[in-house]
């Protein structure tokens, strides 16, 4: 059987030289779909995320793009080989414009880039009538979708979320999934931290539940908000 387009199988592994926080961890997500990772705080949900982009050591365990082993190579050259990541925090820069943003996104690309700007214009409008401000004077919704569309500048083969709604009110948040829904339409496959759970799981073709570093759950997003044990653990009942 072949493996999923993107997937982190396996992996034990943790920061530097302390302990591991992941522990035989498998997250893995198919061309056009939507994965979600949630559970609690400490879950080792943004530290899964990581490790599929190389950010921290890998003990154990393979992360493959598209069947190609990718686990000893750098954040770095994980872009280059097609992997769109978006931090929770300091994902813009700030004292540039909406549009320098979007082209420092395109920094690795040779060929002309505009097709892909027009794209991410169409896809966040309120990007391109705000294409001349300095992204810091944005909202943080609208700085959001800055930082994706930086990550869709590099032309990905999948995009990586961590917390894209954080500290967004509810209305972005609904706009913002929207939004990564057409996304992955495109065909792009999306790997998403979130601590919405619900609202997350909702859109979720399939979802992940780590406690403890350790796979709890997997299921659709479907399966798993009918889930007793997910809804009573993780949803509140």
């Amino acid at each position: 059987m072949s493996d999923p387009f993107l997937i982190g199988e396996a992996m034990t592994g943790g920061y530097g030289k302390g302990p591991d926080i992941l522990h035989g961890c498998t997250i893995a997500a198919e061309k056009g779909e939507i994965a979600v990772i949630v559970g609690p705080n400490g879950a080792g949900k943004s530290t899964a995320m990581k490790a599929i982009f190389g950010m921290l050591n890998v003990n154990s365990g393979a992360v493959r793009l598209d069947g190609e082993d990718i686990t000893k190579l750098t954040p770095q050259q994980r872009v280059v080989k097609g992997m769109g990541f978006v931090p929770q925090t300091a994902n813009i820069f700030t004292s540039m414009t909406v549009e320098e943003n979007l082209e420092m996104g395109a920094f690795i690309r040779r060929d002309d880039f505009r097709d892909t700007m027009t794209q991410v214009y169409d896809l966040f409008p309120i990007l391109k009538e705000k294409r001349n401000q300095p992204a810091g004077e944005l909202s943080g919704g609208q700085r959001q979708q800055v930082a994706v569309g930086r990550a869709l500048m590099t032309k990905p083969k999948v995009l990586m979320l961590d917390e894209p709604t954080a500290g967004v009110s509810p209305i972005v948040m609904d706009e913002l999934f929207d939004r990564i829904i057409e996304v992955a339409r495109t065909g792009i496959p999306i790997l998403m931290v979130e601590q919405n759970a619900r609202q997350a799981l909702e859109i979720a073709d399939k979802a992940y539940v780590l406690v403890q570093g350790r796979n709890a759950h997997t299921g659709t997003g479907k399966e798993l908000l009918a889930n007793p044990e997910v809804r009573r653990s993780f949803l509140g009942g």
